[in-house]
């Protein structure tokens, strides 16, 4: 398996950030599927022993990662998508095991799994698109009447507004790029898509040594979280009973808090599996599809 394009940046007589870009041929975006993920898994696996820090950049001049492929989620049976989003969820969380620096470089749509995906690194760092259109950065799952399935009902809370940010999922509603920035989700901004990888690479090397555990570093089970997002919660009880998503959501975000990560990933992974088979989120990915074939 060929892995994604590396390229080391500083000098050779210290550990160098490793620029890893995410590309899929000729396509115009990045798409998250199997065969992705494994040749992310392939590319971790054999990154240098010694590096300064990580940064996760993408090819594709229209996004960093548009999402999961939608049909491999309808189309596994419930043992093959409970496998398939485990698989998923440990090809990331390598990423949140290196034991150096990590951050996102996002310069196009990142959206559903493409977030989540980043949101396993430790800083996300924006820039307008290269052609200057503003692009979406969200969880537009709910708007399927589905949920996240790779933490990101944990994720988003930890990096903004939890309020807004929880609110936002249940409602399956994205952001623009200027209000993610102005909502604080980026650690870190360039002020033209020509500058963002290296100002990725300027936040990787400004940031301590990390301690790790195994879990990302931003989640809502941390102690510097956790009190917001308990308050938040705790203002947001109509949202519990205003959908079967939204109440996923919303049970996803309750076993992060009470029972930690690893916890609320599988909650995401079951609710992910039992609301694909609800009629509204049947007729929901139907309209989808029937929308992608015009």
């Amino acid at each position: 398996m060929e892995p994604f394009p590396l390229e080391a940046r500083g000098p050779a007589t210290e550990p160098q950030v490793i620029i890893l870009t995410l590309e899929q041929g000729d396509r115009p975006v990045v798409v998250l599927d199997e065969a992705l993920i494994g040749r992310l898994e392939h590319t971790l696996n054999n990154l240098p022993s010694e590096m300064g820090g990580l940064v996760l950049a993408s090819a594709a001049p229209r996004s960093f990662v548009a999402g999961a492929d939608l049909k491999t989620i309808v189309d596994k049976g419930d043992a093959e998508l409970r496998a398939y989003l485990k698989f998923g969820a440990k090809v990331f969380g390598l990423i949140s095991a290196l034991p150096c620096p990590t951050a996102a470089a996002i310069g196009g749509a990142a959206l559903g799994g493409g977030l989540e995906l980043a949101m396993h690194c430790d800083g996300l760092i924006g820039a307008p698109s290269a052609s200057g259109k503003p692009f979406p950065v969200g969880l537009p799952e709910a708007g399927l009447c589905i949920c996240p399935g790779w933490g990101g009902t944990n994720l988003l809370p930890a990096r903004m507004d939890p309020v807004k940010a929880i609110r936002m999922t249940c409602a399956g509603q994205a952001m623009g790029y200027e209000m993610a920035v102005g909502e604080g989700l980026f650690d870190a901004t360039a002020e033209t898509a020509d500058g963002l990888i290296e100002a990725a690479v300027a936040w990787v090397r400004a940031q301590p040594a990390p301690q790790r555990d195994g879990a990302p570093l931003r989640h809502i089970g941390r102690t510097d979280t956790a009190p917001a997002v308990s308050v938040a919660m705790g203002t947001m009880t109509d949202e519990t009973a205003s959908s079967l998503h939204a109440a996923a959501v919303m049970d996803a975000v309750t076993k992060g808090l009470e029972h930690g990560w690893d916890a609320a990933c599988e909650s995401e992974r079951e609710h992910l599996i039992r609301l694909r088979h609800t009629p509204d989120a049947k007729k929901a990915i139907e309209s989808f599809f029937a929308r992608a074939k015009k």
